[in-house]
């Protein structure tokens, strides 16, 4: 067994995608930054991102109608002022994305100069959308890894994974404050301890809990799981966006594609070759996402295909060459030449829209706890994510909760020894085949049964499963050394019986929570919030 290992530092920021690496920049001139990422500092859902980021810049344009747009796609559970915020701060996210070297795509405007090109998504009414290509979230990432990289003051462990939150009420210390974390480093397979002033949840969010995703492998709800057994709320976790059009190959499964390709004219269509998106929405392919999802699953269902065809092929091929590069060099990997084939699309698993509650600095209900990203249930995305407000979210919440720790740094003192984590009851597993098989069949269950349309039964038989789940996994954690795979599965079956109960709260059916059962709207919508048994009440909403 290896001697403990302990790190100090200022902040500890947990994630380390588009949230988690413009925290540290904001923070390194004045603080001392750890940084964990899970696995590779590049791995992450920022780095799969496609479409870009939402703000007003063109003339025509206006942060009002960037208001209005975010609250439709919302469906009635937005927090209005969350959104005025986000939009209103968007311009100056992305001139800061600018100067730290972002490449958004330029074009030769009406006079001659370069401007930015602005493309449109989903539920937008104008076009307000920064990009680099069909690859924005690449170009961000690598832009803020080499800034990170280049700091002294930022240190970042790869290959690690955040255990458990240390806060005050865990030590029988008066109050809840954060203090720290356990961590597993993979790299000395050894359970660590950060002691930090602050903490930062920038984690991503909880789409590895289905079956079929559009996310990377280390989208297993870690932060959510984290913050709600050190005693945080989380809210609407019943909203689960499942992107329209995930590729459907054998030998590309759940590569997404990005909405900015129905932005430039691509359609749905039938196996036999017919649209169906007029049948559905007036807004055709650009309706939000939720509306486009479930109008393919109902295409899918009631003929009995395997999957749906997105055409954009009419378009010019140098144009779509041109704007999708990504795409069209992926598609062309497995047969597909999207200048002349439709491509085959599903809906796949893709953004968790609630999260840990948090206020306009990003604060949890922890003191020195913060939580910023997919992670966060801000208000700004209601019942349904609008699409390109998510990357802006990451990088305005991170500059507000940046600055807010700015402040209170001076004032806070250095957190207190605690106890190094206790292996001695522990041994090696010989049952790794435990933790697979419970991995799959929590997977396919939330699919089948927690998916794009839900009924009180199935709810009821995957809260069944979970509760069977739960113990099995709680006596293996117990029994046993941790590991990478026992540390995301613990995780993601907290996750999915947060699901399930919000989804058992809801007793409508509203923007990404479809259900049988209740078909209909309630007139006075309200955030399903779920408190845990060791909350303390706090000041944040």
């Amino acid at each position: 067994m290896n001697d403990p290992v302990e790190y100090l530092c200022d902040v500890l920021i947990i994630g380390s995608g588009a949230a988690g690496l413009s925290l540290a920049l904001k923070l390194a001139d004045h603080a001392k930054v750890h940084v964990l990422s899970k696995g590779p500092l590049t791995e992450g859902a920022t780095l799969y991102a496609q479409g870009g980021i939402a703000a007003v810049f063109d003339e025509t344009d206006s942060i009002e109608s960037h208001v209005e747009d975010t609250l439709i796609a919302g469906a009635g559970l937005c927090d209005e002022a969350v959104v005025e915020f986000t939009a209103g701060d968007a311009p100056d996210a992305i001139q800061w994305l600018i100067g730290q070297g972002v490449p958004f795509d330029t074009e030769e405007s009406s006079q001659g100069e370069p401007s930015y090109h602005l493309t449109r998504e989903g539920g937008h009414s104008h076009r307000r959308i920064f990009h680099a290509a069909d690859a924005t979230g690449r170009a961000v990432q690598t832009t803020l890894t080499e800034q990170v990289l280049k700091h002294p003051n930022i240190r970042v462990l790869e290959r690690v994974n955040a255990l458990d939150l240390i806060t005050t009420a865990k030590l029988g210390l008066p109050g809840n404050r954060v203090l720290g974390a356990y961590i597993w480093n993979r790299n000395r397979e050894q359970v660590e301890t950060i002691r930090a002033k602050f903490v930062a949840l920038a984690t991503g969010g909880a789409s590895k809990v289905y079956q079929y995703t559009s996310n990377p492998d280390v989208s297993s709800g870690d932060g959510i799981a984290m913050a709600w057994r050190a005693g945080c709320r989380v809210a609407n976790m019943e909203f689960n966006q499942f992107h329209p059009t995930s590729l459907f190959h054998p030998a590309d499964n759940n590569f997404l594609l990005s909405e900015a390709l129905r932005g430039e004219g691509a359609v749905l269509k039938r196996p036999d070759g017919s649209r169906f998106m007029p049948d559905f929405d007036e807004r055709h392919e650009l309706a939000p996402r939720d509306i486009v999802a479930r109008a393919i699953d109902h295409e899918m269902k009631r003929l009995g295909a395997e999957c749906m065809y997105l055409d954009i092929s009419h378009q010019p091929a140098d144009f779509i060459i041109k704007h999708f590069p990504t795409i069209y060099e992926r598609c062309l990997r497995v047969g597909i030449d999207i200048t002349r084939d439709p491509m085959p699309v599903v809906p796949a698993a893709h953004y968790t829209c609630g999260g840990v509650m948090v206020d306009l600095q990003g604060r949890t209900d922890i003191e020195g706890l913060y939580a910023m990203g997919e992670v966060s249930y801000t208000g700004l995305h209601g019942a349904n994510r609008m699409a390109s407000n998510s990357l802006l979210e990451c990088i305005v919440f991170a500059r507000a909760a940046g600055q807010d720790m700015l402040a209170k740094l001076s004032q806070v003192p250095e957190p207190p020894a605690t106890p190094s984590w206790d292996e001695s009851k522990v041994t090696d597993s010989d049952e790794e085949v435990v933790i697979h098989h419970n991995w799959h069949e929590l997977r396919l269950f939330m699919w089948d049964y927690v998916g794009i349309v839900r009924t009180n039964k199935r709810l009821e038989r995957a809260k069944h499963r979970i509760d069977l789940l739960k113990r099995e996994i709680q006596e293996y954690y117990s029994n046993f050394r941790v590991s990478n795979n026992l540390l995301e599965l613990r995780n993601l079956v907290q996750v999915a019986e947060l699901i399930v109960l919000s989804a058992m709260d809801r007793k409508e059916s509203r923007g990404l929570h479809f259900t049988l059962d209740y078909p209909e709207q309630l007139a006075e919508p309200k955030p399903t919030i779920l408190v845990p048994p060791n909350y303390v009440d706090s000041k944040i909403r």
